[in-house]
């Protein structure tokens, strides 16, 4: 099946992919200096698990850390549309991440064409399209915000994140730069997430 944001359905089989793990610890990630007190270290303890878990493809336990009634968005660029975005509850997710249904993610920029792949796939090749455990890790910082619209905050306005960032390279102008974005909102006491955004240089 095919799941748009219409949920328009169709019988697809994908290939199967052999995954590249990584694993993810405090010591192979360079922290901002800048980090607040210690609540906010641990929403960057709890970014630096979830990377570790997504790598790890374990995602039973990373199914914990989804808002129990928001869900989970997932943005293939720094704005979020509401409206278009795919976001899975906990149930779905559990249901989708190991299925090769696949849904309409959004559209890729500068060719404006559709991007259909499971949930599994998506994680592992558009999610995690670089390696993320030798990023820069910031806390409700900006670093990769070139060109991109980017209205996290205004979406999502009393929340938390983080930053996964990747420099872009001298050999193509600091343009090949990419960034991963958790959002956080708190629930009785604890920290859910509620969104990954991924962004990068974009036409």
């Amino acid at each position: 099946m095919l799941f748009s944001g219409s949920c328009t359905q169709k019988e697809t089989a994908l290939p199967s992919q052999e995954p590249t793990v990584n694993s993810v610890s405090e010591d192979t990630i360079s922290t901002s200096k800048t980090l607040p007190e210690a609540e906010s270290q641990n929403v960057v303890s709890i970014s630096i698990r979830i990377l570790n878990l997504l790598q790890k493809e374990q995602y039973d336990e990373f199914n914990e850390f989804i808002h129990p009634e928001k869900g989970i968005r997932f943005s293939m660029y720094a704005h979020v549309d509401p409206q278009k975005n795919k976001v899975f509850s906990r149930e779905d997710f559990r249901k989708y991440i190991n299925s090769d249904i696949r849904f309409t993610f959004g559209e890729k920029d500068g060719t404006g064409e559709k991007y259909v792949i499971s949930l599994g796939k998506y994680i592992q090749e558009w999610v995690l399209k670089r390696d993320f455990s030798k990023a820069e890790l910031l806390h409700n910082t900006f670093k990769g915000e070139r060109n991109s619209l980017n209205n996290l905050k205004e979406v999502y306005p009393n929340s938390e994140f983080t930053e996964f960032y990747i420099s872009g390279t001298e050999q193509y102008g600091g343009m090949d730069w990419n960034a991963l974005r958790l959002v956080f909102e708190k629930l009785e006491g604890k920290y859910y997430l509620v969104a990954i955004i991924n962004d990068q240089w974009t036409i």
